[in-house]
């Protein structure tokens, strides 16, 4: 079946910022994981310490202070595996392409707001590295502006970030509206002033706007 765009939303001068991952993005499939593990030479009995040691370096390459290689050589170090320039390569290639995969339902939500004129932007916790799918994907040209943590040094849930976007966006803190699927990020957008919806599905997500309209 093809998802319809539901009818507008219109919010103005409200301005509706979406995060990428797990919110207009799908987690990596049970797939996707099975090969970067395989392509990692991870075991069954290193499963779960594999992806804690992933994700307790995430934030590094999020604030853009980690490059790339050195993310993959902490993770590494914690599992005792030795891998060369070219397994860097391909691990990040397909950590990259887990990421990639879209929500309709988000997608439908976001042509929603667009159709009722409202503005909408993009606020990322991710490395550099994804900017050019963030700027330059099929869905970019829905959001006047991206903000990418690793090239701002600055990551969610830190006040500083959000007080870029709302500069940068040039609205009152009252005016800024954040969806994000971590709930300490929406607290951190309300903290400064903003609204928030944690994220769950697109349904509920489409209901607490039309709520605010």
């Amino acid at each position: 079946m093809t998802p319809t765009v539901p009818a507008p939303i219109s919010l103005a001068p409200r301005v509706v910022v979406f995060d990428y991952g797990e919110v207009i993005s799908r987690e990596p499939s049970a797939a996707d994981r099975a090969v970067l593990l395989d392509r990692a030479g991870v075991t069954t009995a290193d499963t779960e310490r594999f992806w804690t040691s992933y994700w307790a370096h995430r934030q590094g390459l999020d604030q853009g202070a980690t490059s790339i290689a050195e993310y993959w050589q902490a993770v590494a170090v914690d599992l005792g595996a030795e891998w060369s320039p070219v397994d860097v390569h391909e691990l990040w290639a397909i950590d990259h392409r887990g990421w990639l995969s879209v929500d309709p339902g988000t997608l439908g939500v976001l042509h929603a707001l667009a159709a009722g004129g409202t503005r909408l932007a993009l606020l990322s916790n991710a490395g550099a590295d994804y900017s050019g799918w963030l700027r330059h994907g099929s869905f970019a040209p829905l959001f006047e502006r991206v903000f990418v943590s690793g090239e701002l040094n600055l990551v969610k849930p830190d006040a500083a970030i959000y007080e870029h976007v709302i500069d940068e966006l040039g609205i009152a803190a009252s005016d800024f509206v954040f969806v994000d699927n971590k709930a300490e990020n929406v607290e951190g957008a309300i903290a400064v002033g903003g609204d928030g919806h944690v994220f769950t599905d697109a349904a509920a997500l489409e209901s607490w706007l039309r709520s605010l309209a």
